[in-house]
């Protein structure tokens, strides 16, 4: 039987094409610890540009997370793009599930590229792992860019109410979509403005799970159990380099209460 025609796929194509125009190559790093990374890199990195390290949030690969955006920072930056464990092509069989093991692997990452130096911007749960890097790896993180991540959540948050959702395998269920009810939930959580999802057929919604979510199901709710347990406010360190923190008002994924928490942790070297 002829297959039908893929969206999902064509828009991959599309991605991966817009990355090799703007001078990206797609490569693979054995961390050999049994983690592998997948990862968008500069085919020839310039030394007059500084270098920019971008980290995708929940729900999609790097590639569909900053597709649209690339080209506004390859003009300017050397661009590292990864996959975070357990999204794309990267992997481990290791069984830590915390945004600082991530961070390790991200970090481990630049180091096999030889940068040294860099500035970051972390969206959603891509803002936990760059928070982390930026902590664990003071002499190598120069800025940080936080966009809409509720790093200064704790895990009693979600039992007072501070969340939409207050069932956090709900919350797992929505974030990882195996249905098209739950995508259509989904993009009603995090567009303002959501695109009426509602009219798309559910054969179309499909074809986004199976290419985007079909991966790893059980992996990726393990990494979102992982983000609240045991998170008190005290915990969380400081970090020393300049923070610009980035949300929407609306948001219904991390309310902006905690962008201005996040602000309040940092004191006077974050701006939101």
């Amino acid at each position: 039987m002829t297959r039908c025609f893929s969206f999902s796929e064509a828009m991959n194509w599309y991605h991966r094409s817009t990355f090799v125009k703007l001078g990206l190559r797609s490569t693979i790093t054995d961390l050999n610890d049994g983690t592998v990374m997948h990862c968008w890199v500069p085919d020839a990195p310039a030394a007059t540009k500084p270098n920019l390290l971008l980290i995708h949030g929940l729900g999609s690969n790097a590639l569909w997370q900053w597709g649209d955006v690339i080209a506004h920072f390859t003009p300017c930056f050397n661009v590292y793009v990864p996959d975070l464990v357990f999204f794309g092509e990267s992997f481990t069989s290791r069984p830590e599930r915390t945004e600082s093991f991530q961070a390790q692997c991200v970090m481990r990452v630049m180091e096999a590229h030889s940068v040294e130096k860099f500035s970051l911007i972390g969206l959603s749960y891509g803002g936990f792992v760059g928070y982390s890097i930026a902590a664990q790896y003071r002499d190598a993180v120069e800025r940080v860019v936080v966009c809409c991540s509720g790093i200064c959540m704790e895990e009693k948050d979600i039992r007072e109410g501070l969340f939409p959702l207050s069932d956090l395998e709900e919350a797992a269920s929505i974030l990882v979509p195996l249905k098209p009810d739950k995508l259509r939930k989904l993009v009603d959580y995090t567009f303002f403005r959501p695109p009426p999802v509602r009219l798309i057929p559910d054969c179309a919604l499909i074809d986004f799970i199976d290419s985007m979510c079909r991966d790893y199901v059980e992996e990726k709710k393990e990494l979102i159990r992982a983000i609240p347990k045991d998170r008190k406010l005290s915990d969380i360190p400081k970090i020393t380099q300049p923070v610009l923190i980035i949300w929407g008002e609306n948001d219904r994924i991390f309310p902006l209460e905690l962008g201005h928490r996040l602000k309040s942790h940092q004191e006077c070297i974050a701006r939101l």
